[in-house]
């Protein structure tokens, strides 16, 4: 592990520099070295190389097509063929085959004007060629007839490419590749970022340890610290740490099929998780914004919200074990909940991939290769993903997401 002390380019300028190496930074850096026409020198720079307090290690990990916004709906459908399809596009025999765990996701409306939410997604869904069903309560209980449907009125799911999958792997294959391809990765912290005379673009950032490191472009990688890093270059982020719990638990009497993922019209979401285990999730209450170091439970989230709620929806739940519980981040963009992506506008050479509130795995396989498009030809190529761009949060003008969990 490279803690500072490497090898520059000859002429002592890295034409990227990507701060933050957890699965966006990893993935442009990978998606850089698989484009024959980026020749440049990229180096990441990541706080901690255990990553075990990165938003990456405390994912669920899941993926979903049910947006009603039709790009996302393309973004995870790219994700889901980038998954499936890893070790050809690796291009290393060692990596392992990867799957979906198509369980679904279960919206469950309980109000006629959410259920007519749900329908309007649906319409934007199936446009883009997703698989989701409407399902009434009595169809959902022909299916599923564990739940309890007493106050629901619609509910969709889709199980073709909607479910869990292994983000660990595909994050370590990505950064595994990319260090194999020439990419440079050193444990350091960015402390400054440094503007040229003019302050028309950012010339160079300052290490912790004391290095000074020209640079041609600059990504802001770092999750839910990104306003903190989006400062030292003298820019505004509306993006903020948000604390999410999730707890895995046994049943007592466990289900005898598996559980999609199942959004309560409460906000609170559960899925199978082993073959004898189950997840659960749900944002802290109030929700403010807290420090990215602040990974504290609150213990009585589960015993007076979380656990009542499933006990209500699965009746079969009413007895449970917490098997073991965390607290991670979203990195909680205020104006809309989507992701900021691409260059400042009158700081050219200082890009954003930020703000993704939850969405940020399933979404890092497109976002990283759009990234590393814009890098090499300032451009979005494969998916124009400039409806996500920072002029939007200058125009305070939100994109649009009904579907945010």
């Amino acid at each position: 592990m490279n803690t500072g002390l490497f090898q520059r380019p000859e002429n002592g300028k890295y034409d990227v520099v990507i701060i933050g190496g957890a699965i966006m930074g990893s993935a442009t850096a990978w998606f850089l070295t698989d484009l024959p026409d980026f020749q440049g020198r990229v180096l990441v720079v990541e706080r901690d190389m255990t990553y075990q307090a990165c938003s990456t290690a405390h994912t669920n990990s899941c993926i979903r097509q049910q947006f009603s916004n039709e790009l996302n709906v393309r973004i995870s459908q790219f994700a889901a063929e980038f998954i499936t399809t890893l070790r050809e596009r690796i291009g290393d025999n060692r990596v392992p085959d990867l799957a979906i765990q198509n369980y679904g996701y279960l919206y469950l409306a309980d109000t006629d004007s959410f259920a007519d939410v749900l329908r309007e997604n649906q319409g934007v869904q199936r446009a883009a060629g997703a698989a989701t069903e409407l399902l009434t309560a009595d169809e959902i209980l022909a299916r599923y007839p564990f739940y309890n449907m007493d106050d629901i009125v619609l509910g969709s799911i889709n199980r073709k490419d909607e479910g869990y999958w292994d983000g660990g792997t595909v994050f370590e294959w990505w950064r595994r590749s990319a260090r194999n391809r020439g990419v440079d990765y050193i444990q350091n912290e960015v402390v400054a970022i440094t503007r040229n005379a003019n302050g028309s673009k950012v010339d160079s950032i300052t290490l912790a340890t004391g290095e000074v490191i020209a640079c041609g472009q600059v990504v802001n990688a770092t999750g839910p610290r990104a306003a903190k890093t989006a400062a030292m270059a003298g820019v505004t982020l509306p993006v903020e740490p948000r604390k999410r719990f999730t707890w895995i638990f046994s049943a007592e009497h466990p289900l005898d099929q598996d559980l999609p993922l199942t959004i309560d019209p409460s906000g609170v979401h559960m899925r199978q998780d082993g073959p004898k285990t189950y997840l659960a999730g749900c944002p802290a209450d109030p929700d403010p914004a807290v420090d990215p170091d602040d990974f504290h439970m609150d213990h009585n989230r589960w015993q007076n919200h979380v656990w009542p709620i499933i006990a209500t929806r699965i009746p079969q739940f009413e007895a449970l074990r917490v098997v073991t519980e965390w607290a991670g981040h979203y990195a909680y963009n205020t104006l809309d909940q989507n992701a900021i992506l691409g260059p400042h506008p009158e700081l050219g050479n200082f890009l954003f991939l930020n703000g993704f509130s939850g969405h940020g795995l399933q979404q890092s396989a497109a976002m990283g290769r759009g990234m590393a498009e814009w890098l090499t030809y300032g451009a979005f190529r494969s998916l124009d993903l400039s409806p996500f761009q920072y002029e939007r949060i200058v125009e305070n003008r939100p994109l649009v997401e009904k579907a945010v969990i």
